[in-house]
């Protein structure tokens, strides 16, 4: 297959470019008031380089077929397992890089520090999209057995991944790899009835953990403290009650307040009375919500509607099961980050610490998203139309 230059998705690519103009701008307008230990990180030049090197990336994704990422699914998650383990053992110590209390950060020279558990989120979507397609392309005809043995190795790819994001500890890596997985099994073919059942289970599990959260919360908060998820029971009580603890809810108050003083209209460029940590990264909604008001903020929440609506339109038209498995997770990728990031904002989800897909300052999150994406315009240019189709 070869890339139709007629073909290619010209609504994406200005879907994006337009959150990467908010992103560019809204960093230049927070970085005067970020802390003094901030100070002179220069993230808006650093962001535009990011988003530079993402594009060059691109063009050299359209290069290639996608079909043969599959012959490179293996290694590339070989990969993603071999820096996830390094995380895990801390080896060699000299590249290891630990921040908040999390070993999450692997710095190379030349490339800098990147975040292995980001491009995980990519590696595990091409992942399952090869073996779902090898699985249903072999079973063709579907028997409870074959569903199985399918979630089997669905199960086999992607716990070993989320064990590793999980004691670093990044709870929102954790997350968002489970949210992919969901993704996938949803259109993996698996019967509908085995689904549901396992869906179940999950509401059952979880209506468990929280009526003994309920009904034991002493005994449940000293359990998790004895974990490496100590700092989730703070985070979830600074959730349910920020204004009594001051500690894990002061980010979650003075985010209610930033977005809240914004009102209808906002306070203008670069007017932002309300101090909010983490304001260039995890918390850049807040900057927009203040400065531009809820007008603002709807124009986001608007394009990040109609970049998965056109995403779902791209997977949907793919007549390549492979190509549409591969954009359903990316979907499920953003659709997940874009709802947990505005959702900890305004009190709706506990504080995950997770960036704002095309928003958020970051490296290795920059670039996963722009891999992500390049991926999908290669998808789209390469679907065939037939006229009897």
């Amino acid at each position: 297959m070869n890339t139709n230059k007629n073909n290619i998705d010209y609504t994406l690519i200005s879907i994006i470019l337009l959150l990467a103009i908010v992103s560019i701008f809204t960093i230049h307008t927070v970085e005067p008031t970020l802390p003094a230990k901030l100070a002179n990180q220069n993230f808006f030049e650093k962001q535009i380089i990011w988003y530079v090197g993402g594009s060059i990336i691109i063009a050299l994704i359209m290069l290639i077929d996608y079909d043969r990422f599959r012959q490179l699914t293996w290694i590339m998650y070989g990969v993603g397992m071999t820096m996830l383990l390094m995380l895990f053992f801390r080896f060699p110590p000299m590249i290891i890089v630990e921040a908040n209390e999390a070993v999450s950060w692997i710095s190379f020279p030349l490339l800098g520090t990147i975040q292995p558990a980001e491009f995980m989120k990519v590696i595990l979507i091409l992942t399952f999209a090869h073996v779902m397609y090898t699985h249903n392309n072999k079973y063709i005809k579907q028997t409870i057995k074959s569903d199985l043995w399918l979630l089997g190795k669905i199960l086999l790819i992607a716990l070993p991944p989320m064990g590793l994001v999980a004691v670093q500890p990044d709870l929102g890596g954790l997350l968002v790899l489970a949210a992919i997985t969901g993704a996938m099994i949803l259109v993996s073919g698996i019967s509908w009835r085995l689904i549901f059942s396992i869906l179940l289970i999950t509401l059952g599990i979880i209506g468990i953990i929280i009526a003994a959260y309920f009904i034991f919360p002493d005994s449940v908060a000293v359990f998790l403290e004895e974990t490496i998820f100590k700092h989730v029971s703070s985070r979830f009580y600074g959730w349910l009650h920020p204004e009594q603890y001051s500690d894990s809810g002061y980010q979650l108050i003075r985010a209610m307040m930033a977005i809240g003083s914004g009102q209808l209209f906002g306070k203008g460029i670069e007017v932002m009375q309300v101090s909010v940590p983490e304001r260039h990264t995890d918390m850049i909604f807040t900057a927009i919500s203040e400065q531009f008001g809820f007008i603002g903020s709807s124009i986001v929440v608007t394009l990040f509607f109609l970049l998965l609506y056109r995403l779902i339109h791209i997977a949907i038209q793919s007549n390549d099961s492979y190509g549409s498995y591969i954009v359903t997770g990316i979907v499920g990728m953003f659709a997940y980050q874009i709802f947990q990031n505005i959702g900890m904002s305004i009190q709706l989800l506990p504080i995950t610490g997770l960036p704002l897909p095309f928003l958020s300052y970051g490296g290795s999150s920059t670039l996963t998203y722009l891999i992500a994406i390049g991926i999908v315009l290669n998808i789209h240019s390469r679907t065939k139309k037939y006229m009897f189709e």
